[in-house]
């Protein structure tokens, strides 16, 4: 079972799901929006994927933030910022039980990752 995180409204998370529902892949869907993200999700997704790649920088969310917030991002700080606001997050992140993850969406990387 794969867990899909994000946010029902964002266009990419619809592509995601509607990719995983043609190829009959069962998931679950968690909105980190209505449910929160923790940071040892944050951790485990960092370890696995990057914090580069886990931040979205090109988000109105980020470019909201203060200058000191956006200034000398590192892991940690990164960590901190996206579970206070978790739109700062690059949607989705899908997971298994593994702790296989990967962050965004592309039918190249689903294919690859995600298909039964």
């Amino acid at each position: 079972m794969i867990t899909l995180h994000g946010i029902p409204n964002c266009d990419t998370v619809k592509k995601a799901r509607a990719w995983l529902d043609a190829q009959g892949v069962d998931y679950r869907f968690h909105d980190f929006k209505k449910l929160g993200v923790s940071a040892e999700m944050l951790e485990r997704w960092a370890e696995s994927a990057g914090w580069e790649t886990l931040l979205n920088r090109r988000g109105t969310t980020f470019r909201a933030l203060s200058d000191p917030d956006k200034a000398d991002i590192d892991r940690d700080k990164a960590v901190r910022l996206m579970e206070a606001n978790p739109s700062l997050i690059k949607r989705p992140v899908v997971e298994d039980e593994s702790g296989k993850v990967t962050v965004g969406f592309s039918n190249e990387a689903f294919e690859t990752e995600w298909k039964p």
